[in-house]
């Protein structure tokens, strides 16, 4: 995976961050989503490091990366947080500003990297998501029954942990076909931790405490996202179906937004890795 790509682990205290860079250019920082690691973007990586330098951490909880001890307010895990972590990883790798894309929870980070952090992101990719307070403020029935999971894993009174643990391969699913060989045997090695389990148990607990009331204040103080924004949907997921125009709602954070739609289901850079990275080099050349 990676051809030309660097692995490390890279301090970022209160965390190490395992990370794979590599590539030359402007920086872009790619934050994967839950239940990946960065070696979702292996097909992606490398065609944008032709143009860039590219960036793929494990968020905290995730993967290699560390895991957090839990506290009563879930805020190790909350996406203000994994924004931090995003800043000191550019400390250390030696950037005054990056583009920030995320897929999925890595969406979140990075919305939130860019609201807490204005001067160090240039651009912001959205992938399949909406802001956590935007969903949550708008959630219905139908909501609730197709993302069932944000409540299951975000409750703390039946921790989801157990239930996770009995068969990690059942519950979260994927293929070495789909993913690739190596993807695949990073991700297994991922859900079959009990720690990792319980960190991205704790990102979704997050997500309905610090993480929506984050989203809450800066709507209410009417704070926006200040870089251009590419928000991208898959167009065999749910994002329509559940929120109709999602880039509008992405309009009402920020006033330059750009969309796309690709041709996949939920896990695009897997998927569909040449449409993806084409649509990302497009955003970032601009």
């Amino acid at each position: 995976m990676f051809p030309g790509f660097t692995l490390d682990e890279i301090d970022v205290d209160p965390v190490r961050l395992r990370v794979r860079h590599g590539g030359s250019g402007s920086p872009v920082v790619l934050l994967h989503g839950h239940p990946r690691t960065h070696a979702t973007w292996h097909r992606v990586a490398p065609l944008l490091a032709e143009r860039h330098t590219v960036i793929c951490p494990d968020l905290r909880g995730y993967g290699g990366s560390t895991k957090p001890p839990e506290t009563a307010d879930h805020s190790g895990y909350a996406k203000r947080a994994m924004a931090r972590d995003v800043v000191a990883l550019l400390d250390a790798l030696g950037h005054e500003r990056a583009a920030v894309v995320g897929h999925d929870r890595g969406a979140y980070a990075a919305m939130r990297t860019a609201l807490d952090h204005p001067d160090r992101v240039s651009r912001l990719g959205v992938l399949d998501g909406i802001p956590i307070g935007a969903a949550l403020a708008t959630c219905d029935a139908r909501f609730a029954a197709r993302w069932w999971h944000w409540f299951f894993l975000g409750q703390t009174d039946k921790p989801a942990e157990r239930v996770i643990n009995a068969d990690p391969d059942a519950w979260y699913g994927g293929f070495p076909e789909e993913m690739g060989e190596e993807a695949y045997a990073d991700y297994s090695r991922a859900i079959h931790d009990p720690a990792t389990v319980h960190a991205m148990c704790e990102d979704y607990r997050a997500g309905l405490g610090p993480d929506r009331a984050a989203d809450d204040a800066d709507r209410a103080a009417g704070r926006k996202i200040g870089c251009p924004v590419l928000f991208v949907w898959s167009e065999r997921d749910d994002m329509v179906e559940l929120h109709g125009d999602p880039a509008a709602i992405w309009r009402e954070w920020a006033d330059d937004v750009r969309a796309a739609s690709i041709d996949s289901g939920h896990h695009m850079a897997e998927e569909a890795p040449e449409a993806l990275a084409a649509v990302l080099a497009d955003f970032l050349a601009d």
